[in-house]
């Protein structure tokens, strides 16, 4: 993260709003030479741009590849659209009198932190439904297999520190559409501490912690930041712009994420207005707030310029 971040993190005055924009290999792939002469109109915003959609192609993590894979926990991904990510095929351990034999995995320098590293791990190795019953009945298992994952996350992030420069990025998709699925009590009893743990391994080596967090999550935000968290990443929709301004301008930096669901249909103008609209309402001349901009293939170029347009345009707002 460049040093905009840092202040907006630190609320120390960033002389510009800060940016990230992330361009799914799917996009680069389906449109080809279209697309890369289209971001190189962007270069001032777009970071990496490959020579070529076989470049792109060339450098695909493998769940972003077609096809089957089995990770180190025994899970298997299921990937029917090559630049789009995987989708979860297999759990490991359906049952629960699984887990007591469910091997700790040795440590994995190829996928040291994987997006879904805790409380989505545990759906992974038990599948959505087993999983939800563990949380409802609240049984001994879960426990269990909650501290497995945590050992091994633990020795993870011990392993990649070293090579930290001054952010460490983490990714759990935590809330639904509407809510978080376990409740918020009871991911302060069984989660809150697993990233209590976990944050504090990277604040201990004087690092801030970021972390990327898909869903409805603004009832417990608070709590992530007591975790450790400097950062998050939230959704504009799922959390709504009303409540985002209550629980974090002025009291949690967030990068937020720009409605991607509405940008394959919204028209150009209407955008614009979205962009402004959020920066208006979170801004502080302190800090606080970056902007997150990802965009897909179902984006049409016209609005994909739209939003790039408008980051510009707020690039050095002032209110």
């Amino acid at each position: 993260m460049n040093e905009h971040y840092i202040k907006a993190i630190t609320w120390d005055h960033p002389a510009e709003l800060p940016m990230m924009i992330g361009i799914l290999p799917a996009m680069w792939m389906q449109l080809g030479d279209e697309m890369i002469r289209f971001a190189r109109e962007y270069a001032d915003l777009i970071s990496y741009i490959p020579a070529s959609a076989e470049e792109c192609r060339s450098h695909l993590a493998p769940r972003y590849r077609a096809g089957e894979w089995t990770d180190e926990w025994g899970c298997v991904w299921r990937n029917d659209h090559e630049g789009m990510d995987a989708y979860i095929a297999g759990h490991p351990v359906p049952r629960r009198e699984d887990i007591a034999g469910l091997q700790i995995p040795d440590l994995c320098e190829s996928n040291l932190l994987p997006h879904g590293f805790m409380y989505l791990r545990l759906l992974d190795l038990r599948g959505f439904e087993e999983a939800m019953f563990d949380f409802a009945e609240e049984c001994d298992e879960l426990q269990v297999l909650i501290d497995k994952v945590l050992e091994y996350n633990c020795r993870q992030i011990a392993f990649k520190l070293p090579s930290v420069d001054r952010v460490m990025g983490f990714g759990d998709d935590l809330g639904m559409q509407a809510g978080l699925a376990i409740g918020a009590d009871k991911w302060r009893k069984y989660l809150g501490p697993c990233f209590t743990k976990l944050y504090g391994i990277v604040k201990a080596a004087g690092k801030f912690v970021y972390m990327h967090t898909d869903g409805c999550i603004h009832e417990i935000m608070p709590d992530l930041q007591r975790c450790g968290v400097d950062m998050i990443n939230p959704q504009f929709r799922a959390n709504g712009l009303d409540n985002l301004v209550r629980v974090c301008r002025g009291k949690i930096p967030i990068n937020l994420d720009l409605d991607r669901q509405m940008f394959p249909f919204a028209t150009p103008s209407q955008l614009k207005d979205h962009v402004r609209e959020c920066v208006e309402a979170l801004w502080l001349p302190q800090g606080g707030l970056g902007l997150n901009l990802e965009l897909n293939y179902d984006v049409p170029l016209e609005n994909a310029a739209a939003l790039l347009d408008a980051l510009r345009e707020v690039k050095h707002y002032r209110g």
